[in-house]
């Protein structure tokens, strides 16, 4: 939520998960938070996924449609939506 990403739309990607997290009524298991740059600026809105277990995955290009899906697919249910990340930006 620096600059170079709230001008990329990353507000309403955050309102969209917050909202997401709620309706899905895991709101007691999952926190929703902002932060600043990261130094990529070109892939924003940027989302990253932290589980304990598990290495961090970093959702680029997010939109509110977007994040509707990481929440149901990623968040809730434990895929990841590859076709979403840095990864598969990057190709």
């Amino acid at each position: 939520m620096a600059t170079c990403g709230i001008a990329a739309g990353a507000r309403p990607v955050l309102n969209a998960f917050v909202e997401e997290v709620n309706n899905a009524g895991i709101s007691d298991s999952v926190i929703v938070t902002q932060t600043g740059c990261i130094g990529m600026c070109r892939y924003e809105p940027i989302v990253e996924v932290f589980e304990s277990d598990k290495e961090k995955v970093t959702y680029v290009y997010m939109t509110a449609e977007k994040a509707k899906r990481v929440v149901e697919e990623h968040i809730k249910n434990g895929k990841v939506v590859t076709e979403y990340t840095v990864g598969a930006a990057e190709k």
